[in-house]
């Protein structure tokens, strides 16, 4: 009885926060359509979450087109058909490596940050200032992040994607010594308008997930700084999971609707 108890009571956990965080992007988004803009807080966010990640992106598509292109190689060398090397890394990159590590490291990195930050000034009393004066909290703090994401994180994806080709391109020369031609010949054969649209769609969708679930869950912060570090743990890992989900759900429904293009 006390298992079932404690089911029934996370289901309905569950339920309650998903209205609430429903709720709570409908009004993020109705806030970016109105006035008054903030556009010195929006850039700024698009700048601390843009060049603020950039390192981390650089480093991760290096490594993992890498890693990614060394293992192919090897199997595709049983078969004889290493010269279908850059066409593999380029459909695996553009459609799932990019956008997926990309999201992950943003969700990390920038989920994290906005929750606490919002979470620390709702601790501080300084979101009910922001109120008594007359401003709402949601348009000045919650619409230039959610903005700042929409804009940056498909341009994170785009230079992970470069940058894990260039890290394949690498491994495919010196290492599987494959030519520079065939690699690179390969890539462009699967830049279609498929496989671009799904690695720009992706990064779109994540940026409002990452954007609603941190911005949530930083203004639903309780029980001062112990609270906001428990409401940042969940957002980083609401947000991963979310997107995880998200990307199987994205590639069902485009190879259901482009099969053709891919």
């Amino acid at each position: 009885m006390i298992f079932i108890q404690i089911i029934v009571g996370w289901i309905k956990r569950f339920a309650y926060e998903s209205q609430q965080l429903f709720f709570f992007s409908l009004k993020m988004l109705r806030s970016m359509a109105g006035r008054p803009i903030y556009p010195a807080e929006t850039f700024e966010q698009m700048y601390l979450i843009g060049v603020g990640s950039l390192f981390l992106i650089v480093l991760t598509g290096l490594s993992a087109g890498q890693g990614m292109t060394l293992q192919f190689s090897n199997e595709l060398a049983e078969f004889g058909s290493k010269n279908y090397l850059g066409r593999i890394m380029a459909i695996a990159i553009l459609r799932e490596l990019g956008p997926i590590l990309t999201g992950l490291m943003v969700a990390a990195r920038v989920a994290a940050g906005i929750t606490a930050e919002i979470g620390a000034m709702k601790s501080s009393n300084q979101i009910d200032a922001l109120t008594a004066f007359g401003i709402d909290p949601i348009r000045k703090l919650a619409a230039p992040r959610l903005i700042g994401l929409i804009v940056m994180l498909p341009v994170l994806t785009i230079i992970c994607d470069i940058i894990a080709i260039i890290g394949g391109w690498i491994i495919a020369v010196f290492i599987s010594h494959i030519t520079s031609t065939t690699y690179i010949t390969a890539v462009k054969n699967r830049l279609v308008f498929g496989n671009l649209f799904i690695g720009i769609v992706k990064p779109i969708v994540f940026s409002f997930i990452i954007g609603f679930i941190s911005c949530y869950k930083g203004f639903s912060s309780e029980g001062g700084t112990k609270g906001v570090g428990r409401a940042t743990t969940e957002s980083v890992m609401l947000s991963s999971i979310s997107i995880l989900i998200a990307n199987f759900i994205i590639t069902k429904v485009v190879y259901s609707f482009f099969r053709g293009y891919l």
